[in-house]
């Protein structure tokens, strides 16, 4: 989750909020803070995306359909990627659901191969799955993610990795909310992790530690503005929203380049930064 990203998928807030008149029907659906407003939310993800395709080879997008809905945006949470080809997911947020038929109809489109897909009552959102090191994974057992979804992901995981550690999330805001894993933690090189530990559980921290990661911790108020959600372009290059300048000022004394972007629409009100922003296929 760290290496140099070479292809990546995203969807244009153009083809996710569509209108205002859209965002306004909508936003309290999809428990988005406030209404995002349209026009600043296409000038935010130009910035976005200027800063995305300065740093990585090829984007793909996601196009309009009316299967699916605003939270689409967020490109990260349908499928999850291995050095294989990709798992299709099935959402634990209902209203998500069929962005998994919509993503699998995209990576056949471009001959992406698809490895898994999760059956039955299995739901999992890409967020709880962390990529903690080549041949260690992390899977947040929440309210997105269930344990239907766990034993189907370690079936297919397995001839990859050597080890799946499963952690139990915390309630924290209820059942309504999103928290992945991926909320706490984000990799940024093989020794170098941003977190928020006060929602961390201790074994996932001391393991960190003991792996020899330097943790760069993120205070509470910028943890609200998303200073968590750190996008690694390369090894200690990474993407942060604007607004978090404890965290940015970490990461840098920790020897990490950082790029920020303005998202008040496009990754506050909707609580999705740049990894939900982006749902990385290659990094080499």
């Amino acid at each position: 989750m760290y290496k140099k990203l070479e292809k990546v998928i995203v969807k244009h807030p153009k083809d996710a909020f569509i209108s205002q008149e859209h965002l306004r029907e909508n936003w309290m659906k999809y428990f988005y803070l406030s209404e995002p407003t349209y026009d600043e939310a296409l000038k935010e993800y130009e910035n976005f995306l200027t800063l995305l395709k300065q740093r990585v080879g090829e984007v793909l997008f996601l196009e309009q359909d009316e299967r699916v809905g605003l939270d689409s945006i967020y490109a990260h949470d349908p499928v999850k990627f291995t050095p294989q080809g990709a798992i299709i997911l099935k959402s634990g947020k209902a209203l998500r659901q069929p962005e998994a038929t919509v993503y699998r109809e995209f990576l056949e489109k471009y001959d992406i191969p698809v490895i898994g897909q999760l059956q039955g009552d299995a739901v999992c959102d890409g967020g709880d799955i962390v990529w903690l090191n080549e041949k260690t994974v992390a899977i947040g057992r929440g309210y997105r993610t269930n344990d239907e979804a766990i034993r189907q992901l370690t079936e297919i995981l397995e001839p990859m990795v050597d080890e799946i550690k499963v952690i139990q999330l915390p309630h924290d805001l209820g059942e309504e909310a999103c928290l992945h894993l991926m909320s706490f933690i984000s990799i940024v090189d093989k020794d170098l992790a941003v977190v928020h530990s006060r929602l961390m559980p201790v074994a996932l921290r001391q393991w960190l530690l003991a792996q020899g990661f330097t943790l760069v911790e993120v205070p509470d108020d910028e943890y609200d503005a998303l200073g968590c959600n750190v996008l690694a372009l390369a090894p200690r290059v990474c993407m942060i929203p604007a607004g978090n300048p404890v965290t940015t000022a970490r990461l840098k004394e920790a020897g990490a380049t950082v790029y920020t972007y303005k998202g008040d629409e496009i990754t506050v009100k909707g609580t999705g930064g740049p990894t939900c922003l982006t749902c990385p296929v290659v990094r080499i």
